[in-house]
């Protein structure tokens, strides 16, 4: 695995095997390190769709607000390199803010309809630095397909929004959720959690459970379902609900529907101490899961 730090060797490496006699295909798995199994599962996905994998690594400060945990999000850079080598990387891009964003840049990408909603309204300007990081790793990748997952459901659909709206030529893929034992879904600021905490958190999990069994039982009233949802949530004496919502899984906005349309996104974020945690389902008549 070669590590690449510079945007214009990453582009340059890239073109290689994109324009080359016998022409590749380079899937990118953009995270921001600390990783785990969700992570991995991202770069199983690229490997298989994809001849070349690029796999990034950059805690980017734009998306975190000023009272945010950028200064202590786990670092795990040496780890991350091990693992990423073990799963057949062929490079990880790792540059530094510096390179990323030099002095004289003034260029944001903004989503703000979509990116305003859900986390975009806990988190003011949050997606403007996820799409502006998104847009400028698309831009030096150049990827035919790029890998998110499923956790990230109101990302996902703001990055969507993004791709069709700047007309990005990549097929965005979407891998399903990977969890712990428990439920709970794997999330780098999972390290945030003490064991107490980490058993509370699994009552995101358990929530979307309940409701896609009352759905599988023929319950489609959205209002009960939405009290469902709260209640569980609320049951949890550590928890602190920001939100929990059933929306239209492409644009985000809220149901006013009575009844559940043929998908509906169930999204849910808490804070459990000073951790916030999201996690979602999407629920299909006939065959609500999580």
């Amino acid at each position: 695995m070669q590590i690449i730090s510079s945007p214009l060797e990453m582009r340059a490496a890239c073109k290689n095997y994109q324009r080359g006699a016998v022409q590749q295909s380079v899937g990118l798995v953009p995270t921001m390190g600390a990783l785990h199994e969700g992570h991995l599962s991202l770069v199983r996905a690229s490997r298989q769709h994809c001849d070349r994998t690029v796999a990034s690594i950059f805690v980017n400060p734009l998306q975190f607000g000023p009272t945010e945990d950028l200064a202590r999000y786990p670092r795990t850079f040496q780890q991350d390199c091990l693992l990423l080598e073990q799963e057949g990387v062929d490079f990880l891009f790792a540059p530094s803010p510096e390179d990323m964003y030099p002095q004289t840049t003034e260029t944001v990408v903004d989503v703000p309809v979509t990116g305003g909603r859900l986390d975009g309204a806990s988190r003011p300007g949050h997606f403007r630095g996820v799409a502006t990081v998104v847009a400028k790793l698309f831009n030096i990748v150049q990827p035919d397909c790029a890998f998110f997952g499923e956790k990230d459901a109101v990302q996902v659909a703001v990055l969507r929004k993004m791709v069709r709206d700047l007309n990005f030529n990549l097929n965005l893929i979407v891998c399903p959720t990977v969890r712990e034992p428990g439920g709970l879904a794997m999330s780098s600021r999972n390290r945030y959690l003490n064991e107490q905490e980490r058993v509370e958190a699994e009552t995101l999990s358990r929530s979307l459970r309940l409701v896609a069994d009352v759905v599988r039982q023929g319950e489609h009233r959205t209002q009960v379902i939405r009290e469902v949802l709260r209640r569980e949530l609320t049951h949890s004496g550590l928890l602190k609900v920001d939100y929990a919502e059933l929306l239209n899984p492409r644009t985000l906005e809220m149901l006013e529907e009575d009844t559940l349309p043929a998908a509906t996104l169930v999204a849910v974020a808490a804070w459990i101490g000073t951790t916030r945690l999201i996690d979602n389902c999407t629920l299909r008549i006939n065959e609500a899961s999580i």
